[in-house]
């Protein structure tokens, strides 16, 4: 697999290189000198508030990677939507079908990242005013890029919109985590299906990472099945071959949005027409950077940084 490239054809000629619809969140960053026991108290060494969310995150990635990107999802109507927008307008993200929602507070998110390691632990919420609908997914509006990225959080609204993007002949990438109720309905639709490291698991029941990947393959029929796997980097499975490419050694110091950096470079491989094994490690490149600064998108890297991470 390690010289061999996707078959996959892309359309051309489309107003957008990628339409992402899914999550947006601000993201409260808070680190401490290591995570808080049970009943305890400790003290901050640092507070920020930054936007973030799965798909708004990814999206950012390829934007300033030099991507023409349209965003689609729900904001709230209070101070965190309206910095969620100022960011989506800051990174040139076209963003005109985000639906602002009244009397909704937006998604939020309060991060506590261990300062030794820079792993995060996640503590969310979410409006259920938020959740997009089967009947809010615009036809236009998707087929309008190259690439449909979604995170598979409102699963009917995904299964239209995949559905909708394949009509267009673009493909389908998702982000996904968690196992949402009928996501098994959605999996069909997914043409790269890159998941997180315990999603195959979850899915199947199969704790060995290969087996769960093929496993997950079958289930899915899924064109390419990966999962990430933090600092050890990827492993992929595509026509009977298995690809496992290492993460890069860094001064990680917050791990929150690595998934997302991760998807964003993985998209501009598949846009740029990299190899397989160009396209992973790129996409592990962008990840690395990423984790080198507080915040799911302050440290999200231009084409120029990329190419001299991996240069050097």
């Amino acid at each position: 697999m390690v010289e061999r490239n996707f078959s996959f054809n892309l359309p051309v000629n489309r107003e957008f290189d990628v339409v992402g619809l899914g999550l947006n969140a601000v993201d409260h960053i808070i680190t401490v000198a290591e995570y808080p026991q049970f009943n305890s108290k400790t003290r901050l060494l640092s507070h920020s508030q930054q936007p973030g969310g799965q798909v708004a995150s990814a999206l950012t990635a390829l934007a300033r990677l030099g991507a023409k990107t349209r965003y689609i999802g729900k904001v709230g109507d209070d101070q965190a939507a309206s910095l969620q927008l100022s960011r989506l307008k800051t990174e040139g993200i076209e963003h005109s079908y985000v639906r602002s929602i009244s009397q909704t507070t937006n998604q939020i998110a309060f991060i506590i990242i261990d300062a030794k390691s820079g792993e995060r632990t996640i503590i969310w919420d979410r409006d259920e005013r938020l959740a997009f609908e089967v009947e809010e997914v615009e036809e236009t509006a998707i087929s309008s890029g190259k690439i449909l990225h979604i995170d598979g959080h409102d699963v009917q609204a995904d299964i239209c919109a995949a559905k909708f993007a394949h009509r267009s002949g673009m493909a389908v990438v998702i982000d996904v985590d968690n196992f949402y109720p009928e996501a098994d309905k959605l999996l069909p639709h997914i043409d790269f299906l890159v998941t997180s490291s315990d999603f195959p698991f979850r899915v199947t029941g199969i704790r060995d990472n290969k087996q769960a990947l093929a496993k997950l393959k079958e289930i899915s029929g899924s064109y390419f099945v990966a999962m990430t796997l933090g600092k050890e980097g990827v492993m992929a499975y595509h026509e009977g071959e298995y690809l496992t490419v290492p993460g890069f050694e860094i001064d990680c110091r917050d791990t929150t949005g690595a998934g997302d950096a991760f998807h964003g470079g993985f998209i501009y491989g598949l846009l740029k027409s990299m190899s397989i094994l160009e396209t992973l490690r790129f996409a592990n490149a962008v990840a690395a950077i990423k984790c080198q600064k507080l915040g799911a998108q302050t440290g999200l890297p231009t084409l120029e940084e990329v190419k001299k991470f991996l240069s050097a």
